[in-house]
């Protein structure tokens, strides 16, 4: 992140930090030492997660000036101008009282597929998760705010992503009690967004409703990502997950079967305190079984503050890592399965903002020929598989499969 970073004339850095995982933390540590080594008379000011979960570890940092938790974010410009009391307060309490709206540029980056953030933090209480702690309860945009800023990002882009810490709890905490497919209904109806795209949504939040629209609708990606975290009943309930596997798989298999083509994926963890090779063993055969495209594997990481961090058993490294390999090496044999049957066929591709790769409706990198003007939507043939993904039929020159 901090290699990104153009120091030549910055006098104040804010980094936005995560804190989900220890190597998330390492990073952001990372990048304080690289921005106070090429620039120590730039100021720095940490705010985000992890400044709400460690604010004096981060305060110690040598650049450091400011740390603001995400219960003083709003107050930023007021704190660096000097305008703002300040002392470094973190107010778990003012945590999540209300939705706060990003301006709507914010989703766009540099990048072709804006994000659009609806929803912020998690009123679960999973046993190895930080996040409620530092997000705060769950709470969702308002739909007319939606409808709005949908409506100006279609104006400029194809593809328009929907994000949330909890995307599926979206609703759940407004008048009437609304739910995702509500909104997603009215995006339909109220915007000409040309494709809209759901970020990762809790399994048992994908309901027969918003499957049966996400399968009718050409206007939104086959795509359906669904947080798994261990296929074991066991662990499942060690983790204070609100599902079971046997729930789990009928939202795959049901979304599979309106969905022959979509792209599936999950995160998924191993190592998890207590994990033994049997229940490991449960949750690989388990994910064997269903049509994953893709998984994000992580290695269990404690969290300070969390259940799962004080628990008896914890799993040896080098064996939480062994594991990680093992899914790693699972999900990549799915992913070229799932990517070789589109080979000789057409797929619906968003061209991204380098112009010569996009990502096809269903989530694959696809590989252009020839360059194409960015933010667009096209078919392309494709003519076989690169180390990642697909190429266009007609390249002269194919990437190492």
């Amino acid at each position: 992140m901090a290699a990104a970073i153009d120091l030549a004339e910055a006098d104040l850095v804010v980094l936005n930090t995560c804190t989900v995982t220890a190597s998330a933390d390492d990073d952001v540590r990372l990048a304080v030492r690289r921005i106070h080594r090429d620039r120590p008379e730039t100021k720095i000011l940490v705010t985000g997660c992890y400044a709400q979960r460690a604010p004096e570890e981060l305060a110690a940092l040598p650049g450091v000036e400011w740390v603001v938790g995400n219960s003083h974010k709003v107050a930023i410009p007021e704190i660096v101008m000097g305008s703002a009391e300040y002392h470094g307060e973190i107010h778990v309490g003012e945590i999540g009282r209300e939705f706060l709206a990003a301006p709507v540029d914010d989703a766009l980056g540099d990048r072709a597929r804006p994000n659009l953030k609806v929803q912020d933090g998690c009123s679960n209480k999973c046993s190895f998760c930080i996040i409620p702690s530092v997000r705060g309860r769950s709470r969702s945009a308002e739909a007319e705010q939606v409808i709005a800023q949908v409506g100006s990002l279609a104006a400029k882009y194809r593809e328009v992503v929907l994000s949330g810490i909890n995307l599926g709890r979206w609703g759940r905490d407004l008048p009437g009690r609304l739910r995702l497919v509500d909104l997603v209904r009215r995006l339909l109806d109220e915007t000409p967004v040309e494709r809209l795209r759901l970020s990762s949504v809790e399994p048992m939040d994908f309901s027969d409703a918003l499957l049966e629209l996400m399968a009718t609708s050409p206007r939104i990606a086959k795509h359906v990502h669904a947080p798994l975290q261990s296929g074991s009943d066991i662990v499942l309930r060690r983790m204070h997950r609100k599902y079971r596997p046997r729930h789990y798989a009928d939202r795959i298999l049901k979304a599979r079967a309106l969905m022959p083509e979509c792209a599936f994926g999950a995160d998924v963890m191993t190592g998890f305190p207590g994990e033994t090779d049997a229940e490991f063993e449960d949750s690989r055969s388990f994910i064997e079984s269903l049509p994953f495209t893709y998984l994000h594997v992580f290695t269990y990481s404690a969290r300070p503050g969390t259940p799962a961090a004080d628990a008896p058993n914890q799993v040896p490294m080098h064996v939480r890592r062994e594991r990680t390999q093992i899914l790693r090496a699972l999900a990549e044999a799915k992913n070229r399965a799932f990517r070789q049957q589109f080979v000789g066929r057409s797929v619906s591709v968003v061209s991204l903002m380098s112009g010569r790769t996009g990502l096809s409706e269903n989530y694959l990198n696809v590989t252009f020929a020839s360059p194409r003007q960015a933010n667009r939507i096209e078919n392309i043939q494709i003519g076989g598989l690169t180390a990642d993904g697909l190429y266009e039929s007609g390249m002269l020159q194919v990437l190492p499969s």
